[in-house]
């Protein structure tokens, strides 16, 4: 289960009239602890912005993230209740926070209705705001293996051959 940590850098940039204007940005980043959210901060952004400084890092709880590859710049956080039954048969109410990319608001939550569709517990969209995050950078097979080791399947494959 990822963690996810959402990091805000701030960086001043020059507008074509010579001022200099102050930008913030916020991401979210798949990691494992602070210091390491911090160091894959600076990597993947450090290419495309200018001297940036981190601002801070929290840690972001969340349930899952739904990302759709047609559209929706804008990065939605979505509040999702449903009600579970506990080993003593007393009812219990879990509340979950979801991110999901989309246009509107009102694409957003037919989006979190169709990811959920399958689930056999009735549930209840209740909020749905819009988020600052730009962009969301999530662990891929590069990111966790250092580059001294291999994963164990390769091993394994050159000793059989």
């Amino acid at each position: 289960m990822p963690s996810w940590y959402q990091g805000k850098i701030r960086y001043q940039l020059q507008d074509p009239t010579g001022k200099l204007k102050t930008i913030n940005e916020t991401y979210l980043l798949d990691a494992v602890s602070y210091t390491d959210a911090e160091a894959r901060l600076y990597k993947e952004v450090a290419a495309n912005t200018p001297d940036f400084t981190v601002t801070s890092i929290t840690r972001m709880r969340l349930a899952d993230l739904f990302h759709f590859e047609e559209g929706g710049e804008t990065w939605f956080k979505c509040k999702v209740i449903y009600v579970t039954e506990d080993d003593k048969g007393r009812e219990k109410k879990i509340v979950n926070q979801m991110l999901v990319n989309a246009e509107n608001v009102r694409q957003a939550y037919d989006r979190i209705a169709e990811s959920l569709k399958t689930m056999l517990i009735p549930f209840e969209t209740t909020d749905i705001n819009t988020t600052k995050i730009l962009d969301i950078f999530p662990y891929s097979e590069e990111d966790r293996l250092p580059p001294n080791l291999r994963p164990i399947s390769e091993v394994v494959d050159q000793e059989e051959a």
